[in-house]
């Protein structure tokens, strides 16, 4: 995890990652703020896709569940139909006109705010799916 926030342009500690990974309750739990999240993401995607030409991505200051499918979209080379498979997997199921309104610029009418619960179902989908 260390590598991915490094590819990300973070440099974080082994105890600040422990910290990030444990439970609410924990005493020691530390809240990741967004612009860490954003560069953990960044650096997934660097993983998985490769480094682009040109000036490494800013991470985000501001975060929405939006902004990480469509990181999470691109870091694991995923089509529209491949994510609408991973919610079914889950036990939701949205369809592919609400599916393309989540990846949409919130200026536009058909913008859709990604929930928190589809977001959960969409990690669920995955952890299922890559965990095996």
């Amino acid at each position: 995890m260390i590598d991915l926030f490094a590819k990300g342009g973070l440099n974080v500690s082994r105890a600040e990652v422990s910290d990030w990974l444990k439970k609410d309750e924990d005493e020691s739990f530390l809240e990741m703020i967004d612009v860490q999240l954003a560069s953990y993401l960044n650096g997934l995607i660097v993983h998985f896709r490769g480094k682009k030409d040109g000036p490494d991505p800013i991470a985000e200051t501001r975060l929405t569940n939006n902004i990480v499918l469509r990181k999470l979209k691109i870091a694991l080379n995923l089509k529209n139909e491949d994510i609408l498979e991973l919610l079914a997997e889950a036990g939701m199921k949205i369809s592919k006109h609400e599916l393309s309104a989540l990846f949409r610029k919130p200026i536009q009418s058909q913008y859709r705010l990604c929930k928190d619960q589809l977001l959960r179902n969409f990690l669920n989908g995955v952890e299922a799916k890559y965990k095996a």
